[in-house]
C-alpha cells in the first residue's frame, strides 16, 4: 500500500469552503463548523496563519461575492472532498481493476488533462499540414512513366569546384 499521505494539510478545502460562507454571512455558523470538522479554536488559529488555506479561503468569498452561492461552486467543493475517496479506492488492492480505470479515467478527465481531439493538437504543435487530393477516381489521375537521368562523376572532376555543373 502506498505511503503517501491523503492530506497535506490538517484542513481541508471544504474546511475553507465552509470558513469563506460563514464570513460573507451565508452558511453555518462557527461553532457549527467547528463541530462538524471536529476541530476547535486552536486549530483554527494554526490554519489562519497557512497562507495556502487563507488564499483559499479569500478564493472561495470573491467566487460566492462575484457569481453567488452557485451550484457550480457547491459540486466543486464536494468534489474535491471526494477526492480522498477516490484516492484509497485507487490505492485499495481489493477493488478491482476497472473500477481504478474508471475512477483513473475521471479524476483525469475533471482535472482537465484529457488530450485534445487530434485537430485541435496538431493545430497547437506548430508545423506543417500537406494534403495532397489526387481525385476521386482512378481515371483522374495520371501516371507518367520515366528514367531517371544518370549523371556519372569522376573523383578527379569533383576536385574542380569551381563548376557549377555538379550542383
Amino acid at each position: 500500500m502506498d505511503s503517501l499521505p491523503l492530506h497535506l494539510t490538517k484542513w481541508t478545502d471544504r474546511l475553507a469552503f465552509d470558513i469563506a460562507l460563514c464570513l460573507e454571512g451565508s452558511g453555518e455558523s462557527l461553532d457549527e463548523i467547528k463541530d462538524r470538522h471536529r476541530i476547535d479554536a486552536n486549530h483554527l488559529l494554526v490554519f489562519n496563519r497557512d497562507p495556502v488555506f487563507l488564499k483559499r479561503v479569500e478564493t472561495y468569498r470573491e467566487e460566492v461575492k462575484e457569481k453567488g452561492l452557485t451550484f457550480r461552486l457547491k459540486a466543486r467543493a464536494q468534489a474535491e472532498e471526494l477526492l480522498t475517496t477516490s484516492y484509497m479506492l485507487i490505492h485499495d488492492p481489493a477493488v478491482s481493476p476497472a473500477v481504478k480505470a474508471d475512477l483513473i479515467k475521471s479524476t483525469v478527465k475533471w482535472a482537465g488533462l484529457e488530450p485534445k481531439n487530434n485537430e485541435e493538437q496538431n493545430a497547437s504543435v506548430g508545423g506543417v499540414k500537406i494534403m495532397i487530393n489526387l481525385g476521386s477516381s482512378p481515371a483522374d489521375m495520371k501516371v507518367i512513366d520515366a528514367t531517371p537521368r544518370v549523371i556519372e562523376v569522376d573523383a578527379d572532376d569533383i576536385d574542380d569546384a569551381d563548376s557549377d555543373e555538379y550542383v
